[in-house]
Formats: C-alpha cells, sequence, structure tokens
C-alpha cells in the first residue's frame, strides 16, 4: 500500500517505478511474468486524472504552464461501492440515537432533511448530527436541520479548506463550478473530462444522469457563498428597511426593491454580461439580508440556460424564485405553467418569477404585478 500517491505525480523516479509496475501486470497476465498479488496506490485524486508538470526522459523540457498527462492505468480496478449515506440508512442512525435520548423525533421526516442537504456525505450527516445534539439542544426536527446546516457552514474545518485551495488552485475547476451555480450552464457529463473527473473525485460535483451537477447543496450554498463574497455588493445601506420585520422575511419587497437596484445601476451594461451574470447579481444583493438567519440553494433537476429555481430559506419561511431570461411571449407563458407545476410539486401556494428583459426600448421600466391561477398565486415581475 503506497499513500499519498497523487503527491508524487511529479516524480520522476516514483512514476518509473509505477511504469515498471504496469509491465510486471501485463506479462503475468500474458503468463510471462509474476508481480504482488495487489498494489494499492492511496491518494485524494483518482490517479487516471493525475496531471503533472515534469522532465521526461532525454532532452525534451516542458515549457512553463504546460501540463502532461498521465494516463497509462488500464490495469486499475473500479471501485463501486457507494460510499455516501442513504436515508434509510441515516434513518438507521437516529434509530439508535432515540432508544438511548427518547426524543421522539420524526425519524423518516429528519432523515430524508439531512439526506436532503449532504446527499449522503457521510462527513456532512455526522457533523449535522453533532451540532443538533451539542449546540441546538437536540432540535430533532426539520427547522433543527435547517438551523444546524446554518451553523456547518459557517464551521472551520479541513474539508471546507481543502475546498477552498482547491477553488484557488485549479482555475478549470473554478470556472466549471462556477458556470454550473452562478450562470445555470448545463455541463455534460464525458469520462474523459478531468477537471469535472476531479470535481466528482472530491465530492463537489457528481454524476446525475448525464449531467455534471453540484454533489450537494451544502457545497453550493458554500461556494456560492464563496464567489458572492469575492465581489463587493453595491447595495444601498437602507435596502433592509422594511423587508425583515419581526423576524420575517418579506420577498415581495425584496424583489420589487432589487429591480429598482438593477434598473438604476445596471441598465446600461453590457447585455452580454447582464445575461451571464443576472443570477449572480440577485443572490449578490440577497446574501446580506438572508445572512445568518437563511439561506438558498438551487434545484439542479431544473437547472438550464433559460430558468432556474431558486429555493429560499429563513427561519421557518421558504419561498420559490424562478429566475429566467425574456424568450417572448409564449415562452413566458410558459413560465407560468411550469411555475404552477412546480409549486404544486412542492405543495406551496405561493412562488415568484422574475424575468430579465433585454429588449431595447425606450422608456421601459420594471414591473411586479400578482397572478392568480387557481389556487395558487405568484408575482410576475419583470427586471429592465
Amino acid at each position: 500500500m503506497i499513500d499519498e500517491t497523487d503527491k508524487s505525480s511529479n516524480n520522476q523516479i516514483f512514476l518509473k517505478f509505477l511504469g515498471m509496475l504496469r509491465d510486471k501486470y501485463l506479462k503475468r497476465v500474458q503468463g510471462a511474468g509474476a508481480t504482488f498479488q495487489s498494489v494499492i496506490l492511496a491518494g485524494v485524486y483518482d490517479i487516471k486524472n493525475l496531471k503533472m508538470k515534469m522532465v521526461l526522459a532525454g532532452t525534451h523540457q516542458l515549457k512553463d504552464g504546460e501540463k502532461r498527462i498521465n494516463s497509462p492505468w488500464n490495469i486499475a480496478t473500479e471501485f463501486e461501492v457507494d460510499m455516501s449515506f442513504s436515508a434509510p440508512e441515516i434513518a438507521t442512525m437516529l434509530n439508535e440515537y432515540e432508544k438511548d435520548h427518547q426524543i421522539g423525533m420524526d425519524i423518516e421526516a429528519v432523515s430524508k432533511e439531512i439526506r436532503a442537504y449532504t446527499s449522503g456525505y457521510p462527513y456532512m450527516v455526522s457533523r449535522l448530527c453533532k451540532i443538533i445534539d451539542e449546540k441546538l439542544e437536540k432540535d430533532w426536527t426539520l427547522t433543527g436541520v435547517q438551523n444546524a446546516v446554518n451553523v456547518l457552514l459557517k464551521d472551520d474545518n479541513t474539508l471546507f479548506d481543502d475546498l477552498g485551495k482547491n477553488l484557488n488552485s485549479n482555475e478549470e475547476l473554478y470556472n466549471l463550478i462556477y458556470e454550473i451555480i452562478m450562470c445555470g450552464k448545463q455541463h455534460n457529463y464525458n469520462p474523459i473530462d478531468n477537471t469535472a473527473g476531479i470535481g466528482i473525485t472530491f465530492g463537489f460535483l457528481q454524476r446525475a444522469g448525464d449531467l455534471v451537477v453540484m454533489g450537494n447543496k451544502i457545497f453550493e450554498i458554500l461556494i456560492a457563498n464563496y464567489f458572492l463574497i469575492k465581489e463587493k455588493s453595491t447595495m444601498p445601506q437602507d435596502v433592509s428597511i422594511g423587508i425583515v420585520e419581526n423576524g420575517k422575511f418579506n420577498m415581495a419587497l425584496c424583489i420589487k426593491k432589487f429591480m429598482q437596484h438593477y434598473y438604476e445601476l445596471y441598465s446600461e451594461r453590457d447585455q452580454k454580461f447582464l445575461e451571464r451574470e443576472c443570477r449572480f447579481l440577485f443572490l449578490t444583493y440577497l446574501k446580506p439580508l438572508i445572512n445568518g438567519a437563511g439561506f438558498y440553494h438551487i434545484e439542479s433537476e431544473t437547472r438550464n440556460s433559460m430558468r432556474t429555481d431558486l429555493i429560499i430559506d429563513y427561519g421557518t419561511q421558504q419561498f420559490i424564485v424562478e429566475l429566467k431570461l425574456w424568450k417572448g411571449e409564449q415562452k413566458h407563458e410558459k413560465a407560468h405553467e411550469q411555475l404552477i407545476e412546480y409549486l404544486n410539486s412542492k405543495n406551496k401556494s405561493e412562488g415568484y418569477l422574475i424575468t430579465f428583459d433585454f429588449r431595447k426600448r425606450k422608456a421601459k421600466k420594471p414591473s411586479a404585478k400578482w397572478v392568480r391561477k387557481g389556487k395558487k398565486k405568484f408575482l410576475d415581475c419583470l427586471a429592465v
């Protein structure tokens, strides 16, 4: 067993040793030699994704910044065990806890909520449970789980430290995750995509059918916050007046103020920039208002270049906000139907639709009106 293999990826002698092992395994298959029963190479990276800057045998030197992929690992064995915890597995742990403490928790509901935020990431599952038990007075409710998520997002731990280091040291990974979270772009899964492969190996990303999406909601919230704090907010100091009163968040007023803010500061900016960054601008505006008492995440199942569903939790309140680009009256009506359908799926009676309109038209001003369809209603907003 050889540990920290990835840290030796630029060591020529070590690479020659691995090449020798490979040759011996291939010869063993041919009946022409013998070698170890097994060799375990342990490291953070999948060895097929290792990128290295190295001096090759002979006189050829790599130029500064040039990378060469070393991927001769057709002798590797796939490790297909799912290390994440399913909701039933989380429930099993909570059952043991309940036997000891007699809290009276709704085990099924709490386990599903923990799974929803963590996607079963083992450290996060354990950490949330520890926070609820030790810091939140054993509040084993759905609200308790959400409060634990808020605590975890402010946690100082090696997992989050490594996340920051990997984002800062890998520009391609940074840009990929930025496009997924902040720009709403779909990224198709490709087994030879080393950047996505590294993100999946770390657990920051995961494969969902033919797409690459965020690994879990906590990573998504944490990384989105990281992107946002790198940009200075131009939010007026009095913007929060009236939005938060008596512990309640007024989402309709928040959106109306945002559209006025957007109209005053960004209406003359480059259209291509705004089309790419409109979600970023809204989240930059929203984050200081909910900071400490709430958080948001993006529904990956509906993530595409034309519409995005944001789920915003503030205390016991939950808001569904859809963002889209103006693509004509017909598609705007279709967006109404999609939002109603989504509200039904979430068992919510109220939602919010923000459409960013880039049509060139004089005297155009932001607008917002309530639309009621059956038992559902939503605030239909046009940001210009």
